[in-house]
C-alpha cells in the first residue's frame, strides 16, 4: 500500500519504518528540514533498539523521507497523523499540530478515498475535529472528494517498540465506514497472519482506549509505590509483598515493581489529559488525581532517604548516579525521576557524577543543561570516583550485575541508594554495604 506518515518523532518514525519493512511504500513527512536531511543520512533523532537497522535497510527502497506533504499524498491510500500532542499548561493535550496537519491534508488532497488516521494520542472527539477541518476546507475549495477519519492509537513501549509493532497484543481501529475497517485490516494483515488481534470499535471508544490503557498502567505503578511507602511505616518488605500479590493471576507481575515514580512521554501526559477531559465534561476523576499526586511525591522518596542519612546537610557531598533516562532501553528523559533528584541534590550543595548508556547527550544538551555541579562520566565506574554514595535511578541491564569490589574501591563509603530495588540485600550486607531501598526499612 502507499502510505504517508506525517511526523517523524517516536511514533511516526517507528511506525513508518515498520510499515516499510513489511513492503509498503511509505513517505515519512516532517516540516523539520534538518531532521529529514539527517534521516536521509541515516542519523536518527531517537534511540530505539533495532530501528536504525530497519531505516538503513529500507531507506530509498520502500521508505522515503520528505518535507513535501503534497508529494506524499499523490498516490496515498492512508495518511497517518503522528505529530506531537504536547501537554498544555492546564494539562490538556495541545492539538495545534494535529489541526495544522489536517488543514494541510485537505489543501493537498487530490484523489477520492483517502483514509486519514489519528495515530497520535489524542483526546476523545479529536477525529470529529479533524473531519470537520478537512470537510470545511474541501468545501471552500470546491473539491468533492470522499475521505474518512480513523482512530488507530499506538501501544508502543519505548525500548521494545519494534517488537510491539511487529507482534502486537492488539491493534485497535476506530472507524465508522465498513470500507475503512476493511482497508485498515488489510494494512495490518501482514503482521497478524497467525491470529486476529484487531479490535474494531467506534472512533471515540478507540480514542478513549489509549488513555484508559495508559492510565490503568500508571495506576498500578502508583498503587504499588503507595504500598511500598506503607511497608516502610509498618516494617514490611514490599519486595516480598510483590511476590505474594503478583502470583495472583488476576493481578500478575507486570507494573507492580516499586520505584521512584513513572516518567516518559506517555503516562504523565495521558493521565493529566484524561483528568482534564473528565473535568471538562463535569466529572471529578478522584482516582486519577491521586495517581498523579502519588507519582509526583514518589520522585522525592529516594531524596528524603539521602537527606536523612546525611542529617539534611548535603553541602560538599559527591553522589554517583547510574541512570538518567526514565526507563532502560531509551534515551528519553521526559519527566524522568532523575531530573528532580539531580536538581535537588545540586541545589542542596552537592556534586553529582552521572552515567547513562544512552541519555548522556539528552541530559547535557537539554534536561540538565547549564546545571552546575553535574559531571558526565565516561563509564559507570568512573562515575563512582570519590563519591560518598551510589544512586541507582534507572535499571539498565549493565547496572544489574556490577563488580562490587570495583564499587567498593571507588566510593568513599560503601553506601548504595537503590531506586529500583535491583540488588540482593544479603549479598550486599555480607560485603559490608549500607543498602537503602524502596519499600523496606534500611538497616544502617
Amino acid at each position: 500500500m502507499n502510505i504517508a506518515v506525517i511526523g517523524t518523532g517516536y511514533v511516526g518514525l517507528v511506525s513508518g519504518a515498520c510499515f516499510a519493512e513489511l513492503g509498503n511504500k511509505v513517505h515519512c513527512v516532517d516540516v523539520d528540514t534538518r531532521k529529514i536531511e539527517n534521516l536521509k543520512q541515516g542519523i536518527l533523532p531517537i534511540y530505539e533498539p533495532g530501528l536504525e537497522e530497519i531505516v538503513k535497510r529500507t531507506h530509498g527502497q520502500t521508505l522515503l523521507f520528505t518535507t513535501s506533504l503534497a508529494e506524499s499524498l499523490e498516490k496515498c491510500e492512508i495518511a497517518f497523523i503522528a505529530v506531537g500532542t504536547p501537554m498544555g499548561e492546564d494539562g490538556s493535550a495541545d492539538l495545534q499540530y494535529v489541526e495544522a496537519v489536517a488543514k494541510q491534508i485537505a489543501e493537498n488532497m487530490s484523489t477520492d478515498g483517502l483514509i486519514v488516521v489519528d495515530k497520535s494520542t489524542v483526546p476523545v472527539g479529536t477525529a470529529d475535529k479533524v473531519r470537520k477541518i478537512i470537510s470545511d476546507i474541501l468545501e471552500n475549495n470546491n473539491k468533492d472528494l470522499d475521505f474518512d477519519v480513523v482512530s488507530n492509537p499506538e501501544f508502543l513501549k519505548e525500548g521494545a517498540a519494534i517488537k510491539d509493532f511487529m507482534a502486537p497484543d492488539r491493534v485497535v481501529i476506530g472507524a465508522e465506514k465498513p470500507e475503512s475497517f476493511k482497508k485498515m485490516r488489510y494494512l495490518y494483515s501482514a503482521i497478524l497472519k497467525k491470529c486476529d488481534r484487531i479490535i474494531e470499535m467506534d472512533v471515540r471508544s478507540a480514542e478513549m482506549t489509549k488513555y484508559a490503557a495508559n492510565s490503568m498502567l500508571a495506576t498500578k505503578i502508583s498503587f504499588m509505590n503507595e504500598m511500598a511507602n506503607i511497608c516502610e511505616k509498618v516494617g514490611a518488605d514490599i519486595n516480598q509483598v510483590r511476590l505474594g500479590i503478583g502470583s495472583d493471576s488476576r493481578i500478575g507481575y507486570q507494573f507492580i515493581y516499586p520505584g521512584i515514580g513513572y516518567g516518559g512521554s506517555c503516562f504523565p501526559k495521558d493521565v493529566r489529559a484524561l483528568i482534564k477531559t473528565a473535568s471538562d465534561n463535569g466529572y471529578e476523576p478522584k482516582i486519577l488525581q491521586k495517581v498523579e499526586e502519588v507519582n509526583e511525591k514518589q520522585k522525592t522518596v529516594l531524596l528524603e532517604k539521602i537527606r536523612n542519612k546525611y542529617s539534611k546537610n548535603l553541602t560538599g557531598r559527591i553522589f554517583a548516579v547510574w541512570g538518567l533516562s526514565f526507563k532502560p532501553g531509551t534515551d528519553d528523559m521526559r519527566e524522568a525521576p532523575s531530573i528532580p533528584i539531580i536538581q535537588s541534590l545540586v541545589f542542596s550543595g552537592a556534586k553529582v557524577q552521572v552515567y547513562d548508556p544512552q541519555a548522556m547527550i539528552e541530559a547535557r544538551e537539554h534536561y540538565l543543561k547549564n546545571l552546575s555541579g553535574v559531571e558526565y562520566a565516561e563509564s559507570k565506574y568512573d562515575a563512582l570516583n570519590k563519591a560518598d554514595a551510589l544512586l541507582l535511578l534507572t535499571e539498565w541491564k549493565i547496572f544489574r550485575s556490577p563488580d562490587f569490589f570495583e564499587i567498593e574501591n571507588r566510593l568513599k563509603e560503601k553506601i548504595i541508594f537503590d531506586g529500583r530495588n535491583q540488588y540482593n540485600v544479603e549479598d550486599l550486607e555480607e560485603r559490608g554495604f549500607e543498602y537503602h531501598r524502596i519499600g523496606v526499612i534500611s538497616a544502617e
